[in-house]
């Protein structure tokens, strides 16, 4: 296992007395590193001499944003000019004793610095090596750049999310690509670490932002070619019709196939206007339909069956569910649909999310107390493992203070650090 750092962590954490190195910048690869560093790893975060740019993007204090509090807690920082002719040491010196390396350079990057991830397999045989790119290892896409919202525009998630503007596709707010590519790059670390334990081997983790966005898009990537493959033929020769035309982004996207039935997105699963807001209910089995029919007052002998000739029957359902509910107010709507057993909530702001108590009574936020910035709420671990087994980190220590004592530890003597830092190769306060 690796070297732990001063601050010892509890046994009772599954990454106790493991030692991660962050190459990565955004978001895929720093949150991934934060899960395992509130799981108790030692993680340290490799950033260019002037900070990871996150650092500098609507600065609260100098170094500090909300943007590099939200994925960077609980690590130790290194400044580091990877492009130095004395880099080289000292990254051999935190990867021979290091567990694991996470990298997100942009394609092509990592060969050049050598740290790609077969040179690093090699040289360092039990290493667990996590790699992200934006659109995976191989085929004509490889060797482009890639962000969240680009990856979205690509795998065909922006599409299916079904947020526009106007006459044109836009992807929402939340890079959900990079944070289920970051969870699944954890899963993919916590697996090989285990098969480390049995084998004694070290290995490579890859994964993509278009892998994640696939995921995130699951319901919609499959294709029974018996049932699916005439129906998906015709869609793409429309498409190519509509495109040839100059048809708009909406009547494009009406020509796609639904993978719903009419009575599910129409009524069953969907969101309502109240006298006072907006309320979202999702009836998945033909028993919660019919305990929402009976709790709005409808009459569906079909409870969700989907054929052309029943879409004027839906039509006409989803009219009179609309009067009915906007009748009431989302809190009556609430209790009627919780006594019915009927899945339903409140459409929320984010905003109300950083004071709701119900997510206070689950301890799904924590409150930080910075140095700098005083009290901060921040997201708490999004698991549990008994009771400490993950846990919220402490505020980091400012950027750069802990140069010295990150390569004392990795066996520079007091001079050959104090040179690191005159050459440039690194920098300290």
């Amino acid at each position: 296992m690796g070297t732990e750092s001063s601050d010892a962590v509890s046994n009772e954490q599954p990454f106790a007395g493991i030692r991660v190195i962050e190459f990565g910048q955004f978001i895929a690869v720093p949150f991934a590193a934060q899960l395992l560093a509130q799981g108790g790893a030692d993680v340290i975060k490799i950033e260019a001499l002037e900070g990871d740019p996150t650092r500098r993007l609507g600065q609260l204090v100098e170094g500090e944003t909300r943007i590099y509090l939200s994925r960077n807690r609980g690590k130790r920082s290194l400044p580091l000019s990877l492009r130095h002719p004395r880099a080289a040491e000292v990254i051999d010196a935190l990867l021979r004793d290091a567990d694991v390396a996470l990298t997100n350079f942009r394609p092509g990057l990592d060969k050049q610095l050598g740290l790609d991830a077969d040179t690093l397999c090699d040289r360092y045989p039990r290493l667990i090596v996590g790699v992200v790119t934006p659109f995976g290892r191989a085929g004509p896409d490889a060797a482009l750049a890639g962000m969240d919202i680009v990856v979205q525009a690509r795998a065909g998630l922006m599409v299916a999310n079904g947020r526009v503007d106007g006459e044109r596709p836009m992807s929402g707010d939340p890079p959900s690509v990079d944070y289920m590519c970051a969870t699944t790059l954890a899963y993919g670390v916590a697996s090989a670490l285990l098969r480390r334990e049995r084998t004694g081997r070290g290995g490579a983790v890859h994964t993509s932002l278009m892998q994640a966005a696939l995921t995130l898009n699951n319901n919609q990537m499959l294709r029974v070619e018996s049932a699916d493959g005439p129906i998906h033929a015709e869609a793409l020769d429309r498409l190519a019709a509509l495109r040839e035309e100059g048809a708009g982004y909406a009547e494009q996207r009406a020509a796609l196939p639904a993978n719903r039935v009419r009575g599910m997105r129409q009524v069953y699963s969907c969101t309502y206007t109240t006298q006072d807001g907006w309320i979202a209910v999702a009836c998945g089995s033909p028993k919660l339909r019919g305990a929402f029919a009976e709790a709005v007052g409808l009459d569906d002998p079909h409870l969700g069956q989907d054929s052309p000739e029943l879409d004027d029957h839906y039509d006409a359902l989803r009219e009179r569910a609309e009067r009915t509910i906007a009748a009431q107010s989302t809190a009556d709507w609430e209790r009627t649909f919780a006594a019915a057993g009927v899945p339903a909530a409140d459409v929320k702001f984010p905003v109300e999310l950083l004071g709701d108590a119900h997510a206070d009574a689950n301890a799904m936020f924590h409150d930080l107390d910075h140095p700098q910035l005083g009290p901060v709420r921040v997201l708490a671990p999004p698991l549990a493992l008994d009771e400490d087994g993950f846990s919220p980190p402490p505020a980091n220590a400012a950027f750069a203070s802990e140069t010295r004592a990150i390569l004392s530890e990795l066996g520079f003597d007091a001079d050959e650090i104090e040179t690191l830092i005159g050459d440039g190769v690194t920098r300290a306060v």
